[in-house]
């Protein structure tokens, strides 16, 4: 196995968990986010590896991310966003962004007209990349949530009885 990988990977945990420190969630469930983190990195990484298109590969480390953050919810007691939203956030796309607002940027100001079309096309380029890794990742770790919302609302009560 790559060396690389597996640096990346534990990257991913390692991440996954400083955002949960930064969104304050109980010390018990870090291990957990650690781990989910990990797991979703290394689905996007090794459908990579594999030619997979980048969105789609972050969709499926996102549903992994979604389903893995189900079991982990009912063991730790806690909702499952508390482990599926800091492991997804390693993920977002930040040098997309970051290229994207240097285009808007150099599009603001004066661009010669032979590099004009260039730089419109990358910028829109790295900011529909950025759309729709966004899109996929919000979808990827909803989608488990809203399939398994019966057996993961256990004891919900509308209304009162007996009235």
């Amino acid at each position: 196995m790559d060396w690389t990988l597996i640096e990346k990977v534990i990257w991913f945990g390692i991440a996954a968990m400083g955002f949960s420190v930064l969104f304050n969630v109980p010390a018990r469930t870090l291990p957990s986010i650690f781990l989910i983190g990990a797991m979703g990195g290394m689905t996007r990484l090794l459908l990579l590896q594999f030619d997979t298109n980048f969105i789609i590969a972050s969709f499926l480390g996102a549903i992994v991310i979604g389903v893995l953050s189900i079991p982990f919810a009912h063991g730790k007691h806690a909702p499952p966003l508390v482990f599926s939203i800091p492991a997804v956030i390693p993920m977002v796309p930040g040098l997309f962004a970051y290229r994207m607002m240097l285009g808007l940027i150099r599009l603001s100001g004066d661009v010669p007209p032979e590099a004009f079309t260039q730089t419109l096309y990358e910028t829109v380029s790295n900011g529909l990349k950025v759309m729709f890794v966004l899109m996929s990742l919000a979808g990827g770790v909803a989608v488990p949530m809203l399939v398994t919302r019966k057996q993961s609302a256990k004891h919900l009560r509308f209304g009162k009885r007996g009235h």
